[in-house]
């Protein structure tokens, strides 16, 4: 595996506040109506699959804010295998997650989506894809300029 220096590479917000609050708004937006622990094992294992620290800490941290208890976000790397410790529709939900976050062979598999779908309503579907693509577009301006967490 490759190493690489962590140092921050820009401010991007700063250089680009449009888009900083373009990215509030639709955050906001794509929240509405999502359960908000949901919502946080979402952004969790988006934030995993994309390697972002950044994000990763913010949302653990928000997760326990809610709740969430600290097995289930041990396990959310490997919630496929964690049996009972998620239901139906949260594995539904991070089902989809991968799917959209990989986009393996450029496309979410008819699979990942039918079974959203069984468990979501079309508007809160809408949301959940929504909240899946937001939380992507945070993790890759934060891994491409190296945000670092902020710790404590």
């Amino acid at each position: 595996m490759t190493t690489h220096d962590h140092t921050p590479r820009m401010d991007f917000f700063k250089n680009a506040p449009e888009v900083y609050k373009a990215m509030i708004a639709l955050d906001a937006a794509a929240r509405k109506g999502v359960d908000p622990t949901l919502a946080e094992l979402i952004k969790i294992r988006a934030s995993q699959l994309n390697h972002c620290a950044f994000c990763l800490n913010m949302h653990i941290k928000d997760a326990r804010k809610q709740g969430e208890t600290e097995e289930r976000i041990y396990l959310l790397s490997a919630w496929e295998e964690a049996g009972a410790c998620y239901t139906e529709k949260e594995r539904a939900a991070l089902a989809l997650t991968e799917a959209i976050t990989v986009l393996t062979d450029g496309f979410v598999p008819d699979e990942a989506y039918e079974r959203a779908a069984k468990h979501f309503e079309e508007p809160e579907l809408a949301q959940i894809i929504a909240m899946i693509f937001t939380i992507n577009s945070w993790n890759r301006i934060a891994v491409t300029t190296r945000m670092p967490p902020e710790l404590g």
